[in-house]
C-alpha cells in the first residue's frame, strides 16, 4: 500500500473513531446536562458542586460506552491499568470542565441558569479536547497488528515508558 494509501487509510479510522467517541460523548453529555439541571433545581448544592456530581455520574456512563462501544476493539488484558489512568484522564478533564464553570460562576458573577449551563457546556467542549487525546493515546491502547513483531515491541515499549517513543504518525492508526 502507497504512503498516501496508509495515510488515508488512517484518516478514516480517525474519522471513525471520532464519530464513535462523538456518540457515546453526546449521550454523556446529555447525562451530564440533566444530572446538572436536576440537581441544581431539585437541591441546595452550590452550582459547582452539582455540576461535580453531574460531571461524575456522566463519567460512569461514559466508561461504559466507550469500553464497549467506541474501544471495544482495543486491548483489554490491562483492565485495572485502563480504569486507573480512565479515571486520572476523567478527573483532568473534571477540573478542566468545572473549572470554567467556577471562574464564570466566582470570578465573573455569571450564575444565571442559563450563564451556568453555557459555561458548562464550554468547559465540557475543552475537557473534551483532552479526554479524547488521552483516552485514545493513553487509556484505551491499539492492539498490535498481527504479525507485527515491531509493532508489538513499540507497544510494549510504549507501556513502560508512555508511549513517549511512539511516533504520532503511529497512534493514529488507533
Amino acid at each position: 500500500m502507497s504512503e498516501q494509501g496508509a495515510l488515508r487509510v488512517r484518516l478514516r479510522k480517525l474519522v471513525r473513531e471520532a464519530a464513535k467517541f462523538g456518540a457515546v460523548g453526546g449521550v454523556g453529555l446529555l447525562v451530564n446536562l440533566l444530572v446538572f439541571n436536576l440537581v441544581r433545581h431539585t437541591t441546595e448544592l452550590p452550582v459547582v458542586r452539582a455540576s461535580i456530581l453531574a460531571t461524575v455520574v456522566a463519567i460512569a456512563f461514559n466508561y461504559v460506552g466507550f469500553r464497549y462501544f467506541t474501544y471495544r476493539d482495543r486491548d483489554k488484558t490491562r483492565r485495572t491499568r485502563e480504569l486507573t489512568l480512565f479515571l486520572l484522564f476523567s478527573a483532568v478533564g473534571l477540573v478542566i470542565e468545572n473549572g470554567v464553570l467556577y471562574a464564570a460562576t466566582y470570578g465573573f458573577g455569571w450564575d444565571s441558569p442559563l450563564q451556568s449551563n453555557v459555561f458548562k457546556f464550554l468547559g465540557i467542549g475543552i475537557a473534551t479536547l483532552f479526554r479524547f487525546w488521552s483516552y485514545r493515546t493513553w487509556v484505551f491502547q491499539a492492539l498490535p497488528a498481527s504479525g507485527d513483531a515491531e509493532g508489538a515491541e513499540r507497544g510494549a515499549q510504549g507501556v513502560a515508558d508512555g508511549a513517549a517513543e511512539q511516533p504520532a504518525v503511529s497512534r493514529l492508526g488507533h
